[in-house]
């Protein structure tokens, strides 16, 4: 398979922007010194501030360092993950919690919804079809029982979620996981957007691991790269429900859940027999 520009980590592991996901992977898993870390969830405010692609790079840094990874994209109304590691992007999380497309209903198997990447111990699961409930399956009792058999079979689950300002699709999953990392964009995200994130995935008693400021200008003489990632534990927003969202601000929200609303995008690709990985062969998670 041909590496994918996005893929960073991938293309070219010894670049600075490679390093910094590398830090990014350590400094996720020394947050997490009261229990072990198997469910992580990648969410943002609005969309394009980088939150799949760092996902992406995120799960196969952790590949990298001999972890056995599932990556899962959540995102069932506009999910990527398929675009950027190249795989079918059915059968998928929306076919395993709905049925839809399934040949045998009653004899399911997790190993039928995940995919080989050219990355050793990363695997992923896509969005696969777009339903008309993505709300409603991932609060179900299957989303949960389907996290708890993957942990044990691999030693984390990275969940890309979608945006929490246009749906509560992440802010619903935030509750089930262990950790959440929320992804902003310099100069793009609004403080009272990031806010409003914070509170509501901690309204429902989701754990916050910290900040992602993406798209930081750097030189590029130095990275010859435009942009790099920080992790930011110590600088969560207060809310202030004194301030108000500019107009530019309420366009952008109202124009992105129009079309995330709208969304008519349907997966046609052909289906095909899917080999089952290696990682979860002769493991006893065939019905559920």
């Amino acid at each position: 398979m041909k590496k994918k520009k996005e893929l960073i980590a991938q293309k070219d592991p010894k670049s600075p922007v490679s390093e910094v996901f590398r830090t990014l992977r350590t400094n996720i898993q020394f947050m997490s010194t009261n229990k072990k870390l198997q469910t992580l969830l990648i969410t943002s405010t609005f969309p394009d501030e980088g939150k799949s692609l760092i996902a992406s790079n995120l799960a196969i840094t952790f590949a990298q360092a001999g972890n056995k990874v599932i990556l899962i994209d959540a995102d069932m109304r506009k999910g990527r993950q398929f675009k950027i590691f190249d795989v079918l992007p059915k059968p998928g999380l929306s076919n395993y919690l709905s049925g839809i497309d399934v040949q045998n209903p009653n004899d399911i198997s997790i190993s039928e919804y995940v995919q080989k990447t050219n990355i050793e111990n990363l695997l992923i699961m896509t969005a696969g079809n777009i339903p008309p409930n993505p709300s409603e399956l991932l609060v179900s009792p299957q989303m949960t029982r389907l996290l708890e058999d993957l942990k044990e079979v691999c030693d984390i689950i990275i969940i890309d979620g979608t945006p929490c300002e246009l749906v509560t699709d992440s802010v619903i999953l935030s509750r089930i996981v262990d950790s959440t990392v929320i992804i902003t964009a310099h100069k793009e995200t609004k403080r009272d957007s990031l806010a409003r994130v914070i509170k509501s995935i901690r309204n429902v008693g989701g754990n916050i691991a910290g900040v992602v400021v993406n798209k930081i200008p750097v030189s590029g003489k130095e990275y010859n790269e435009k942009y790099y990632y920080y992790l930011s534990t110590n600088s969560l927003p207060k809310s202030n429900s004194s301030n108000h969202i500019k107009t530019k601000e309420n366009n952008i929200y109202r124009n992105n859940l129009q079309e995330y609303k709208n969304d008519s995008v349907k997966y046609n690709a052909q289906n095909e027999d899917l080999e089952v990985p290696k990682f979860l062969k002769n493991n006893d998670i065939n019905n559920i």
